[in-house]
């Protein structure tokens, strides 16, 4: 392996993952203090970005070429996961837009990664399913104009991650990623308070460019996992950058509906203190009914975060054995961690439909109750393609038999 493009900065002072973790930590009560404004406005204010910066979350996955802090993915969804206790919608916000350091990070060439991460902080939404879009080549690159909805964590953006497909020769479909900086999009003001049942926070706004130039330095095919091939394994000689996607992909929203989880158990061990609303009546700690839930609660909520973190660890470990030359991380491999995440997110549901049913009968329901708010934005992600679990489970019995994915 070449190692002649590692120039790290000495000068950057690096945190542990327990430091960064209790930074995120740190910020809950301000994330719970200005949810309500959070939701109006459909993104995170000024006071939880400059705190983000301050802890230096934006860095995490960021190259330390680039003066970030290059820790690893399973630093990065634990911090998602404590944002989420404090505000999901923020959390999904900052995951969707934050974790493009890792895809620039793996895939891009080293031009496009000096373009990207000249941003301090580099901050991307992505999205690669776009309704409308269209691409052309052109001399020296594309031009590529579309709408691409829910894009989430845009309004912080200092780029665009553009995925469609381009029309070859031949006419076959390839897919690509652009990389757009913001002064060749346009941020539509559609999301926030009404514009959905839940994460109101987390900045799915629509993204609109219209004819704009992008230099085929800063364009890659979607055709991620190479790796010890990956560009940016061999840019940052780090088993970080050789980009398997499906366990990331899930991690995202794993992460922040484990915290959903988290914070619900939180309430419900508030909520004890209250009278029982069934028979016997009397205090709910004191009741047979609630020990019964509340056991359940717990076990379901440790369990999720147990089955997350353990496909985090086996992911890292796995691209560490491949850049080693110990056999393949192969997508089947991948697909099978991401079925872990994915039970670890079917946990973390339960414990919010349990909490909600049975943590005070219709006050849970009413206008601003908590475990009804937590409910509502769990219920957003149960709409979402990575919450298919029927599909997702279905493509790793099919690579895991020989076979490719449905699609």
């Amino acid at each position: 392996m070449s190692t002649e493009l590692l120039d790290v900065p000495s000068e950057i002072t690096t945190p542990t993952p327990e430091e960064l973790i209790a930074r995120a930590r740190a910020i809950q009560p301000l994330l719970r203090e200005l949810q309500p404004e959070h939701a109006r406005i459909g993104t995170y204010s000024a006071p939880v970005h400059e705190a983000f910066l301050e802890a230096q979350l934006y860095d995490i996955l960021r190259p330390r070429r680039f003066g970030g802090l290059q820790l690893g993915l399973r630093t990065f969804y634990s911090v998602v996961r404590e944002i989420a206790v404090g505000d999901p919608g923020v959390s999904w916000a900052f995951s969707a837009a934050t974790s493009s350091a890792y895809d620039v990070g793996s895939y891009f060439p080293l031009a496009a990664q000096e373009a990207a991460f000249s941003a301090a902080p580099f901050i991307a939404a992505s999205r690669v399913a776009p309704p409308e879009s269209g691409v052309r080549r052109v001399d020296g690159g594309f031009r590529i104009s579309g709408r691409w909805n829910f894009c989430s964590g845009s309004t912080w953006g200092s780029h665009f991650l553009a995925g469609t497909s381009v029309t070859d020769e031949d006419g076959t479909q390839t897919p690509y990623l652009f990389l757009v900086p913001p002064a060749d999009y346009t941020i539509l003001d559609d999301w926030g308070r009404d514009a959905a049942l839940g994460m109101h926070a987390s900045a799915s706004n629509t993204i609109v460019i219209d004819d704009a130039f992008v230099p085929d330095d800063l364009a890659v095919v979607r055709d991620f996992g190479r790796g010890p091939d990956t560009p940016g394994f061999r840019i940052h000689g780090d088993p970080l950058y050789l980009g398997r996607t499906y366990t990331t992909y899930a991690a995202g929203f794993g992460a922040t509906q484990v915290g959903i989880a988290q914070a619900a158990l939180a309430e419900y061990e508030r909520l004890l203190t209250r009278s029982a609303s069934i028979p016997p009546r009397g205090p709910r700690d004191q009741s047979f009914f609630y020990h019964r839930w509340y056991g359940e609660l717990m076990s379901m909520t440790d369990s999720a975060a147990a089955l997350l973190d353990a496909a985090l660890i086996e992911f890292e470990a796995r691209k560490v054995a491949w850049a080693a030359g110990e056999g393949e991380f192969t997508k089947a491999d991948d697909a099978r961690l991401r079925g872990m995440v994915v039970q670890a997110t079917q946990l973390a549901g339960r414990v919010v439909d349990q909490a909600f049913v049975t943590g005070g009968t219709s006050s849970t329901a009413l206008a601003g109750a908590t475990l009804g708010r937590l409910q509502q934005d769990a219920l957003m992600y149960r709409t979402h393609i990575g919450a298919q679990w029927d599909l997702l489970h279905t493509d790793a019995g099919r690579l895991n038999v020989g076979l490719g994915p449905l699609g």
